[in-house]
């Protein structure tokens, strides 16, 4: 079932939080993966999550980094993972299987913004290659641990809206521009869950994706001080001045909101904001066409299990 890109009346907001998006969800028993669920809105998420009651796997590049902000959460596991190496998603992936637990929601948050040019694999741009393919092998691979009714929920970004897939260039081969290469990656979050709803709600699973809203978080860290002065997000001593930012605990609500809320139930292939169903626009704010586009999101899976070799959903 094709749900309707509308909003739904959830009487949330920009300004929910996480907690309050799992007020009186109890999670006791349930079991999350949240890739970054360590730094930003990511440990928000977990924070949230556990304080409902979850098990959560945070599986993370820098394991000590994650191990060190998690201290104190019961209820967290950490692990190994690099997104933008799918041996190293192969490995994790085959601990999980081994472990043989089932996940109840895999929440793909890590990611890179606006990166120096950056070759990763067989010459793959570092963006698409861990924003999309990493979060696209790791998923397919742990098909048979999400549990019936489980969600995946797709962390994209307003910056979806800058570019569609360069089908010519995705990789960036004639000429890098960051901000372009970041919002591919973006447009390829939300085309993987339009298509993954499509082809794994007949098992019970559900995806989402997600525009988070702005947040001061360390996915910021290859912008220099300089650079956010002149957008307006900060002064000169490194304050923010921007009034338009979320807090942690708002960015991570709409994420929490797509994994475990009764009221999308039913529902899945679509795209989130602010703790609601967005809609298609032309001139910012919602979700692009071009990202929802179901003839896009089959030729993107199509051209992601050409790069990984891995279809766990249809083989």
């Amino acid at each position: 079932m094709i749900t309707s890109q509308h909003p739904i009346g959830s009487g949330f907001g920009a300004t929910t939080t996480a907690a309050e998006v799992l007020d009186g969800i109890d999670l006791t028993g349930r079991h999350v993966l949240v890739t970054g669920g360590y730094s930003g809105i990511g440990l928000e998420t977990t924070r949230a999550l556990v304080a409902a009651g979850a098990q959560v796997v945070v599986p993370a590049r820098r394991r000590k980094v994650a191990e060190e902000a998690l201290a104190g959460l019961a209820g967290v596991e950490t692990d190994e993972l690099d997104l933008a190496d799918l041996d190293s998603v192969a490995a994790f992936a085959d601990r999980r299987l081994d472990v043989g637990r089932g996940f109840d929601a895999v929440i793909d948050s890590a990611g890179v913004m606006a990166c120096p040019e950056t070759r990763v694999g067989p010459g793959w741009e570092l963006q698409f290659a861990t924003n999309h393919l990493g979060h696209f092998a790791l998923v397919n691979r742990l098909a048979p641990l999400l549990n019936e009714g489980a969600r995946v929920v797709s962390v994209s970004s307003g910056a979806h809206r800058r570019t569609a897939i360069r089908w010519e260039d995705p990789h960036f081969a004639t000429g890098y521009d960051r901000w372009d290469a970041y919002g591919q990656s973006k447009t390829a979050n939300v085309l993987f869950a339009v298509h993954l709803d499509a082809i794994a709600q007949d098992r019970g699973v559900r995806a989402f994706a997600l525009h988070p809203g702005g947040i001061l978080t360390p996915l910021q860290r290859h912008l220099s001080r300089e650079e956010q002065v002149e957008m307006g997000w900060i002064d000169e001593d490194g304050n923010q001045i921007a009034d338009w930012f979320k807090t942690p605990e708002q960015g991570a609500a709409t994420q929490t909101w797509a994994a475990f809320s009764p009221q999308l139930d039913g529902k899945g292939g679509v795209f989130l904001q602010d703790c609601e169903i967005a809609e298609v626009t032309e001139d910012g704010g919602g979700v692009a066409a071009h990202a929802v586009d179901r003839e896009q999101a089959e030729r993107l899976w199509d051209f992601s299990v050409r790069l990984t070799g891995v279809d766990g959903f249809r083989s």
